[in-house]
């Protein structure tokens, strides 16, 4: 069995799985979520600003000594969609280097695999397709786990649908937006959404379930269980129908950023990107022809310790990439 620590870099959030993995299979995870907003400005400047790297690399301080206090044995670091587009990545690569981490910036395509992989495992027989809704991006992945965690993915699509992205481009004229802007942010989500699902014919292979991850689909759901505090086994697996989903849209879109962040559920962190997330989600359905959602808690977190369980093991790999793993400094 090794033990091992993920730490991965969002455009909204970074967080940590500590994780004990034993033939591919994940027996006891840990996770943490910080709300960091590396992608703050990103959108308008093309760079990460120089408190956004403050705060994710505070956070990562943390996270590697909760690693090593923990016994973790190797840590492998990922980073998604604000530093593929981010024009000064290497600065923050060269602070996660200087930690003794081996950072590796992501494709879309690894990342919604990495995701798929973490999900499936509670699907296993189904064709499900996973979307896996962030800060600056949406996976969509779409495959089956059959018996023995044989994975058949069929396909994966990255799209530039994410909350972060949504709320600097379309959502931040005015507190709260206007209808216009509404409308703008549902037309981009849609569009996106709707190139993708044709150019993979999503549709014709008939996927059984919609599967959502990321802390948007999460933040739905305790919302509508008025959750406080947040609860991850009241969440995982939960079911939302579109309808609800549209009349959060239309709730949260009727609120300030101040009002929205004392809700039950909400994370006043949150609360800034939640309205652009919720409706990145609703056209989701929409454009998948889903009337029902499943949101899951095992996301590319547990995909990524499981493939960095298999490294440190020297095992198969479940898919055709690989982490590197390193030993931090204390």
């Amino acid at each position: 069995m090794e033990r091992v620590a993920c730490i991965d870099i969002g455009t909204v959030t970074v967080r940590l799985a500590v994780a004990d993995v034993e033939d591919a299979q994940v027996l006891r995870l840990i996770k943490r979520s910080t709300i960091c907003d590396l992608g703050e400005g990103l959108s308008a400047s093309g760079r990460i600003s120089d408190d956004a790297r403050g705060r994710v690399m505070g956070c990562v301080d943390a996270y590697i000594q909760i690693a090593l206090d923990a016994g973790a044995t190797y840590t492998c670091c990922t980073l998604t969609s604000a530093a593929r587009d981010a024009s000064n990545a290497s600065d923050l690569l060269a602070e996660l280097y200087r930690r003794g981490l081996d950072p590796q910036v992501i494709s879309g395509e690894v990342e919604g695999s990495l995701t798929f992989l973490g999900v499936a495992r509670d699907f296993v027989g189904s064709r499900i397709l996973v979307a896996d809704n962030g800060g600056g991006s949406t996976e969509l992945a779409l495959g089956s786990m059959m018996g023995g965690g044989v994975l058949e993915l069929e396909c994966v699509r990255s799209t530039d649908v994410g909350c972060r992205r949504i709320t600097e481009r379309f959502l931040s004229a005015s507190d709260p937006p206007s209808g216009r802007d509404i409308e703008a942010a549902r037309s981009f989500a849609r569009e996106s959404f709707s190139v993708a699902i044709a150019k993979e014919h999503i549709l014709e292979k008939k996927p059984a379930l919609l599967v959502v991850t990321g802390g948007t689909a999460t933040s739905l759901v305790a919302l509508e269980k008025k959750l406080e505090p947040y609860d991850a086994t009241q969440v995982h697996r939960s079911v939302l129908p579109r309808e609800r989903v549209d009349a959060m849209v239309a709730k949260l879109a009727a609120l300030t950023v101040e009002e929205r962040a004392a809700l039950p559920g909400i994370q006043a962190k949150r609360a800034p990107v939640i309205l652009a997330g919720a409706i990145a989600i609703s056209e989701l359905m929409a454009q998948t022809h889903f009337d029902l959602l499943t949101v899951s808690e095992s996301d590319l977190l547990f995909g990524l310790a499981t493939c960095a369980g298999q490294a440190a093991a020297k095992a198969e790999a479940p898919l055709d990439w690989e982490p590197t793993l390193s030993v931090p400094c204390r």
